[in-house]
């Protein structure tokens, strides 16, 4: 978890690979008007984010429900997306990927074909509140290192 830029897709994406899990990129779910919306630069408000909390709450308990490991990349800034986010679920670790502004203006500066642009950062570190109960990591260090940290923090079978 963490604001646009924060490289959740990329970290979640190797985590999943290394892991042999499956991955979900939490973006895919957003509805069309969304994606629009954070196109133009608008950032979303709770009642846009409802829908799409809830089918990725339903995703993630479809896959807990079968018994498959699953990371999921999803920016689930406030608390009370992370609750009803974890609506449902028995086992879930959040990572909270922290790095500086400056950092996520420039990755979303240099990002391609991607609807969250940086006219949205400012929103983004708005509503961004900080977890007290995740993995904290260092967004800013190489993808591997930020994997590795994540699978000896967690203790997961890397």
């Amino acid at each position: 978890m963490g604001p646009a830029g924060s490289g959740k897709s990329t970290v979640g994406r190797a985590l999943a690979t290394r892991l042999r899990w499956t991955f979900l990129d939490a973006d895919d779910l957003h509805s069309e008007d969304a994606i629009a919306k954070m196109a133009r630069g608008t950032g979303l408000d709770d009642d846009d984010r409802s829908g799409w909390l809830d089918r990725v709450n339903a995703a993630m308990r479809d896959a807990a429900d079968a018994g498959a490991a699953l990371v999921v990349a999803c920016s689930a800034l406030r608390e009370r997306y992370r609750t009803r986010l974890a609506n449902g679920i028995p086992v879930l670790h959040w990572v909270h990927l922290r790095t500086d502004p400056a950092t996520l203006r420039h990755r979303l500066e240099a990002r391609d074909g991607h609807f969250a642009g940086p006219a949205l950062l400012g929103t983004q570190l708005e509503a961004l509140e900080p977890p007290i109960d995740a993995l904290d990591v260092d967004a800013a260090a190489p993808v591997e290192r930020i994997v590795d940290a994540i699978c000896r923090a967690l203790r997961l079978p890397c």
